[in-house]
């Protein structure tokens, strides 16, 4: 059985290190990273920091022999209510990603399950995550499926916050 457990503020290190392997494997598909991401670590640094702390978000981790051997955040995002969604929560997956070194031992769905766990105890009737063609599978596996509106995206060029 896999223990997953919240993340800690100690984790953030590890976090990191971990989202910059998950980055160095999306290049291949996202491309190069935008100009000027240069201190994107310490800003993310600092998020996490935040986020541990945030009760609604979940940082969802799997320890290792010397660090983090995976991780996954659960966020929820406030909408207006519908008829397909009353209460106009939403959650999204984002950031599952496991160290190499533990790859195909069950740690992401054992994080995802953790995360659809505190989803489902929120009461939320819908999670949405963008998939690598990696996670594709094991996401499938655990219910996701296309939604009928596609996602679009546009990249502005807003200067820097």
């Amino acid at each position: 059985m896999v223990l997953v457990r919240p993340a800690t503020p100690h984790d953030v290190a590890e976090l990191i290190r971990l989202r910059v392997l998950l980055f160095s494997d999306l290049a291949a598909v996202w491309g190069p990273a935008s100009l000027g991401a240069d201190d994107w670590e310490e800003r993310c640094r600092v998020a996490l920091a935040e986020q541990v702390a945030d009760t609604g978000v979940r940082i969802a981790v799997v320890d290792g022999e010397t660090g983090l051997a995976a991780c996954g955040i659960g966020a929820v995002d406030r909408r207006l209510p519908t008829p397909y969604n009353p209460g106009g929560l939403i959650g999204h997956v984002f950031g599952v990603v496991t160290d190499p070194a533990y790859r195909k031992r069950g740690y992401a769905r054992a994080i995802m399950e953790d995360l659809l766990a505190w989803f489902e105890g929120r009461g939320l009737r819908r999670v949405d995550l963008n998939a690598s063609p990696d996670g594709q599978g094991l996401y499938r596996s655990l219910g996701f499926e296309d939604h009928p509106d596609p996602v679009l995206s546009r990249k502005l060029s807003a200067s820097r916050p």
